[in-house]
This record gives C-alpha cells, structure tokens and sequence, in this order.
C-alpha cells in the first residue's frame, strides 16, 4: 500500500482518527479542507505587501523571538536543519538556514512568506501545532501530502501574554539519517525554545510590572504580572490554568496573595497586610539590619520587633 492509499484508509476510520492526532489530522484534511495525499501542492504564498504587512503586525513576535532563532540555529544549523517562526495563520515570517541546504529547502517550500497551515499543505508540525495548539514531531510519512515524506519536522506552539496561540517556531529536516533520538531531541529544543520567546512576550506586555513565578509541575512557563498594589495584571495559560484565571477575573482585580495562599492570617484585614508590606520593604532595603528599619520607620528597635512578631515577619 503507497502513501495515498494508507493515509485515505485510515483516515476515514474514526476510531483511529480519535485514538491518534496523526490520523485526525488526516482525516481534518480529507473532509475539512477537501485535500488528497497525492496533489503536487507546495505552500500557498504571500505577496510581497501581504508578507510585508505580516511582519509588521507581528514585529514584536519577531524582535523577542531573533535572539532565541539565532541561538537554536547556531546549535542545529550544521546538522542540516531549517528553522521557521510562523505566526498563528502559520505564515512564515522568519526563517534560518544554511546555504548550502537552501536548494532542499526552498523545493519543499520551507521559506519566508509561505503559509504552512494544514489547509495549504495538510498534516505537517507547524500547521498540526496550531491546529492541536500542542508542540507535535511530524516524522516522514506522517505528512499528509505523498510530496513531503522526506520531511521531519519538530514544531511548537507559541503562545501570548494572555495564552492565546499567537506564533510557532519549527526545526525541519530533509535528512534520511535522522534517528528518532536526534528527532526527539529537537524536539525538546524547539519546546524549550517556544518557553522562551513566551517568557519574553509576557514580559514586553508588562515591563513596569513584578514578574513572579507560579510553581506548577508543567514545564510551560506559569507567571504573573503583578502591580505596585499587589493586583494581578496578566498571566500566561499555564498559570491561568493553576490559579484558574481568566480575562474577566484579571479585569475586576485579584490580590496576588489570595491566589497563591499567602498571609492567611491576615486576610480580611487590608490595613494590618499593608503594615506588613512595609515592614518588609524596610528590611530589605536595610539588608536585614533591624536597628537600620527601625530608624527608617521613626520607630524603636523593640517596637519593631514586637510589630515583627505579631505580623510574622521574619
């Protein structure tokens, strides 16, 4: 059975469809998207206007994302990889490779302005991931065109600081020697890459804020963005989903400390939390040194303590 054949055989089966992401994203391009394996397609592609416009609704992806491009490149480059950062429609707005793979890569359509979304090109890591909203590893023959077999490619969502979808970044081989383990392995690097262009885009949308980060036990990175009067201004997904956040709850206003559990014995007395704050803004500034807070504060060295004790301020 060739390619063709299998991918329509098994995409018309629903139970496979619902077991595998592989085979529902076959079966999406089959009946959503009216695809068939065999079609000679390559990328549908921008105009230079359009893909001049893309990049600039997308220059502050683009400006936090270079770096992080520019640092995964130096270190798969050489191994016969291309890097893209896509926006969420999966148009190609950045793009790293190597010269001498550039013939390989542009015959497969793997270049700035092309749109790599399942409905241009079927199953593939940067049009999968977006549709999924999950990092995926597209190996060879799980591409839905026949045409991109050759391919592996190693993709991840990027998200924004409200854990919308907002771009992907995808490492892509034509090689034939590639084991599992190399792919594995690029994997793991484009994920990590993903988290880190996140963290920067948080951090753009609120560069006056305190940043504190939410211990989970997904990798992803869980933050928030708190104000100067302890309300929480952002939060990526990851943390949205541990303190169960949303954009409405954000807009009314939610103390960071009754998110995270903090000053329990405090709560329900906004002026004795205050008082607390205070006392610990002082001792820091003083780098611990109690006679120094007191003096700062206009209080005695023993009523400070006593406030420390009954505030429990360490």
């Amino acid at each position: 059975m060739n390619h063709s054949d299998h991918v329509q055989a098994v995409a018309h089966h629903a139970s496979a469809a619902a077991s595998s992401p592989v085979a529902a994203s076959w079966r999406r391009c089959l009946t959503l998207y009216g695809l068939s394996p065999e079609e000679a397609r390559v990328p549908d592609r921008l105009g230079d206007s359009e893909f001049r416009a893309a990049r600039e609704r997308s220059s502050p992806l683009i400006e936090e994302a270079s770096s992080e491009l520019d640092r995964l490149f130096s270190m798969v480059g050489k191994a016969g990889c291309c890097l893209l950062l896509t926006d969420e429609r999966g148009v190609a707005l950045e793009r790293r490779g190597a010269a001498g793979d550039d013939k390989d890569f542009r015959g497969v359509g793997l270049w700035s302005g092309t749109i790599w979304s399942e409905a241009s090109v079927g199953t593939n890591g940067i049009g999968t991931a977006l549709a999924d909203e999950r990092p995926v590893l597209i190996e060879r023959d799980q591409h839905f065109l026949s045409r991109n077999t050759r391919l592996s490619c190693a993709t991840a969502p990027i998200r924004d600081h409200r854990g919308r979808v907002t771009a992907a970044i995808d490492i892509s081989t034509c090689r034939d020697d590639a084991s599992d383990m190399a792919l594995m392995i690029l994997h793991h690097a484009v994920r990590e890459a993903a988290q880190r262009i996140e963290t920067n885009l948080f951090r753009r949308a609120f560069p006056q804020a305190r940043i504190l980060l939410v211990p989970v036990d997904k990798a992803a990175p869980a933050l928030l963005a708190i104000d100067r009067d302890d309300l929480v201004l952002g939060a990526t997904r990851a943390a949205r989903l541990r303190l169960g956040l949303d954009d409405e709850r954000i807009a009314v206003g939610v103390p960071a400390a009754d998110l995270l559990g903090e000053d329990a014995g405090l709560k329900g007395e906004p002026l004795l939390e205050a008082e607390r704050a205070a006392l610990r803004r002082e001792l820091s500034r003083s780098g611990g040194n109690v006679s120094q807070a007191a003096d700062s504060l206009g209080i005695s060295r023993a009523t400070l303590y006593r406030k420390m004790k009954r505030l429990q301020v360490n």
